[in-house]
């Protein structure tokens, strides 16, 4: 009777396309860790103090209105589109012109990674938003402000927070 070895097991993924596949979910995670989702009057004391209030004509609570609309003050805010750019941080700030993601060529005005912009401290975030301020649009650049925002008596949204 002749002996048959067992049939080879199949490996299910290399070890290594597993590592890189488990580093890459675990460098998801860790900017959401460092998260921080501000309160109304936190961040208006904060966006003060980086100097938006009056910037380019613009209210601090115009820009309050802006974080809450688009990412309801949530610094580890990510949005995915279809195209594989994203919206990122406080304000979504795109990657498909403003900073660098995994997408070619990205145009990268801001100089940073859309990473940064995840950062709680808020410091990269406004520096990119400023610039964006700073186009011929304005805050017009993003439509949560044009709909929510532009036009509108923004007093409550720094109402009551004390400076």
């Amino acid at each position: 009777m002749e002996a048959r070895s067992p049939a080879p097991r199949k490996q299910l993924c290399p070890s290594g396309i597993a590592v890189l596949a488990f580093l890459s979910l675990l460098s998801c995670l860790l900017p959401s860790s460092e998260a921080k989702v501000y309160s109304r009057c936190e961040l208006a004391r904060v966006l003060q103090n980086f100097g938006l209030d009056g910037f380019r004509g613009y209210d601090l609570a115009d820009w309050v209105c802006l974080a809450y609309f688009t990412s309801g003050f949530n610094t580890a805010a990510v949005d995915h589109e279809a195209d594989g750019s994203t919206n990122n941080g406080l304000f979504q700030i795109s990657s498909r012109r403003w900073c660098k993601n995994l997408t070619p060529n990205a145009i990268n005005i801001c100089r940073m990674y859309c990473t940064d912009l995840l950062n709680p401290n808020l410091k990269d975030t406004v520096i990119c938003a400023m610039k964006i301020a700073q186009e011929p649009q304005g805050l017009g650049y993003w439509e949560a402000w044009r709909h929510h925002c532009q036009g509108k008596d923004l007093r409550d949204w720094v109402d009551g927070c004390d400076f």
